[in-house]
């Protein structure tokens, strides 16, 4: 287990560089920054000059990231054009998000897993043919569309959440945000859990637990669960990072001051320097929960081994 983690850390340093290079291309070419910095009005070639020269943005791209990554292995993300550095924005931001990832994420295991294993062991019935429909319609709704419903609902109609959560964002007022963000993959993670229990559930391993006359609990618990979480396990991994990236609907619908509200403002600003660290940041959010998923499967399916 020990070789396959560093050979796994290993093979995360090219996947790293190559992601932070692409994205750092990518936010490079979105517009001139030093013209977003100056706002409506066009900045004097002296001013313009001297700004370039302050964020280092009068040197090559290339030389530009390689800079930026030497500064980032020493804990230095730049500093924002409104003089903030970019580490005081994350700390105020990522606690946040990751509140309210770690809501999401309860919703999806508890509410979707639930909903998955009911409807996998009761297939064709009418239960399980009124969770298909309800999960398909949160699918093809938008995200923006049931956050805006529930806001209208929720705390504006009736009075029962705050419409706007508080700068603290504490885990109460991210109750009603957590499930709109988590609404689409806790839908996947149903249909996914079902998919899973259905087909497990006729294998050689279940029909012989049964037959030594194991409870059907422990039988759904201790073996048909466990190996039919394998494929749930990998998308929740996954999704972890997408939610903290992905959260930029939801932030600003509920005015929560997160990592997608940061986000949304460096790209709005043409702030490179923001953008580029908080999505730096979330390439190991990635990478990381990736490791996390692959070293679970060896504690689901007891087949697994690591060398």
């Amino acid at each position: 287990m020990g070789r396959y983690v560093v050979r796994r850390l290993l093979q995360m340093i090219p996947v790293f560089i190559g992601a932070t290079l692409l994205i750092f291309l990518m936010v490079n070419v979105m517009g001139d920054p030093i013209a977003g910095l100056c706002g409506d009005r066009e900045c004097d070639p002296a001013t313009a000059a001297q700004l370039r020269k302050e964020f280092g943005l009068d040197k090559p791209e290339w030389q530009q990231y390689l800079t930026y990554m030497g500064n980032v292995f020493t804990g230095d993300f730049g500093t924002a054009f409104n003089g903030q550095p970019v580490t005081e924005l994350m700390g105020s931001a990522f606690p946040v998000t990751i509140r309210l990832t770690i809501v999401a994420i309860v919703f999806e295991v508890v509410i979707g897993i639930t909903l998955g294993v009911i409807t996998g062991l009761r297939r064709g019935r009418p239960i399980d043919t009124a969770v298909l429909l309800l999960t398909l319609v949160v699918i093809s709704v938008p995200t923006f569309v049931t956050g805006l419903l529930l806001q209208l609902l929720l705390g504006v109609e009736w009075g029962w959440i705050k419409p706007s959560v508080s700068t603290e964002a504490s885990f109460d007022e991210l109750i009603v945000p957590g499930l709109v963000l988590a609404s689409v993959s806790l839908a996947y993670v149903t249909r996914l859990t079902r998919t899973s229990i259905a087909e497990n559930r006729r294998s050689d391993y279940v029909r012989t637990a049964t037959a030594k006359g194991l409870p059907r609990r422990r039988v759904v618990t201790r073996h048909l669960l466990r190996n039919s979480l394998i494929p749930v396990v990998t998308f929740i991994g996954t999704d972890i990072g997408a939610l903290m990236g992905g959260a930029i609907v939801t932030e600003r619908i509920f005015n929560i001051h997160g990592v997608g509200y940061q986000l949304y403002q460096g790209i709005l600003r043409q702030n490179t320097q923001t953008v580029v660290g908080f999505v730096t940041v979330l390439v190991l959010v990635f990478l990381v929960a990736n490791l996390l998923v692959d070293l679970l499967y060896a504690v689901l399916d007891p087949r697994i081994r690591y060398v």
